[in-house]
């Protein structure tokens, strides 16, 4: 596949509980499934790295508990998550076994993309797996959240995800082809829209509920997760997905609404990371990091002279120079007591220092925004 692809290096899809369980019978799609693993093969062999947010557990599990048809309970959602997602995770896992692709189940709750610690450890565990060739499959940890589960959706969570790992695109396979100017399915005026370069409240006003009746999410939060996600710098396509090899069929030209991000993913996460958070600390540098930070790198211990300030590991602090001119902002790989343990110190020494080899760098470059004036 090229196309549509062509310029990503990232992608994130997010499948819906429909496209996966057959409404019927309670079933897995088994056939579709192979469908969508031999596109993310295909992708893959053309250089992209593939995530995949995928709901159908809660529609798998109440089947296997036998649960009554109808609104659950929360605690009957919890039982019917856990029951569906061991098969769920089966059947991604013998899938892609079969074209030599290793997937990796990650539970996440929004708040593991929202919470900076947290949300670090997701992105460096989903980085490797990454690195290591692998396919990461991500649904809501249904099975212990709270408010998610009666008002949350993957939508949201595929752009918390798109957003946290810096993607390209954000493809939602869904039931619908896309947005249109009002409900098609009572309006027979109704204009399919091809392309957002801007959400606009007129846009929203467009959004509908959910189509199916077995996923939670619909128009309205598939606009949320297009708002989240471009504004992170990742492009959104909303496609229609229950035929066989969705993702190939976009690039074949399918109907499809894509909505615009006005900025890189890169340029995104440094404008957060400059101008959204607040510093709680400072790390003094000499002339050899400062230099090293303006040639793009990251920010060792070696090259930190002084600490000063409470912070957590994830918090924002302030770089500065030896006269105090401020050069950058990031995110700290460890907290204050520990920075100043490892300041000076080589990266082969930080586990000998602190008892567990944690990050080489003090902030990674991914993780670190420059202002310094030139």
């Amino acid at each position: 596949m090229s196309g549509i692809f062509s310029r990503a290096r990232l992608i994130v899809v997010k499948v819906g509980s429909a496209l996966l369980v057959d409404a019927a019978s309670g079933e897995l799609r088994r056939d579709w499934l192979i469908s969508l693993c031999a596109d993310v093969a295909a992708l893959k062999k053309n250089g992209k790295q593939v995530i995949l947010v995928s709901s159908g557990a809660i529609a798998l599990g109440r089947r296997a508990l036998k649960l009554k048809p109808g609104a659950l309970r929360l605690e009957e959602s919890q039982a019917a998550a856990a029951a569906g997602q061991v098969r769920l995770a089966e059947a991604y896992a013998d899938i892609f076994a079969g074209r030599d692709i290793v997937a990796a189940q990650i539970l996440l709750t929004l708040g593991d993309t929202e919470e900076r610690r947290r949300y670090l450890n997701a992105r460096a565990t989903l980085n490797t797996l990454l690195e290591l060739n692998a396919v990461p499959v991500i649904n809501e940890n249904d099975t212990v959240a709270t408010a998610e589960i009666r008002f949350g959706d993957n939508d949201r969570l595929g752009a918390r995800v798109a957003s946290m790992m810096g993607a390209d695109q954000l493809i939602l396979l869904s039931d619908v082809d896309g947005l249109y100017t009002a409900d098609p399915r009572g309006d027979a005026n109704a204009a399919h829209i091809p392309e957002v370069p801007v959400i606009t409240p007129e846009i929203e006003a467009m959004a509908t509920g959910s189509v199916s009746g077995v996923g939670r999410g619909g128009m309205a939060s598939k606009l949320i997760a297009a708002s989240i996600a471009t504004a992170a710098g990742c492009d959104v396509i909303i496609t229609r997905g229950e035929n066989l090899n969705p993702l190939s069929k976009i690039d074949g030209g399918a109907r499809h609404t894509i909505f615009r991000a006005s900025v890189t993913p890169a340029a995104a996460r440094k404008r957060w990371i400059a101008g959204v958070l607040k510093p709680e600390g400072v790390l003094m540098i000499d002339e050899g990091a400062v230099k090293a930070l303006t040639e793009g790198k990251s920010l060792l211990p070696a090259g930190i002279r002084q600490v000063d300030g409470r912070f957590e590991r994830g918090d924002a602090v302030l770089v500065k120079d030896r006269e105090g001119r401020e050069i950058a902002r990031g995110l700290a790989a460890y907290n204050a007591s520990d920075a100043e343990r490892i300041a000076g110190k080589r990266t082969v020494e930080i586990e000998d220092i602190l008892g567990y080899r944690g990050r080489d760098e003090m902030i990674h470059r991914d993780d670190l925004a420059l202002t310094v004036k030139s």
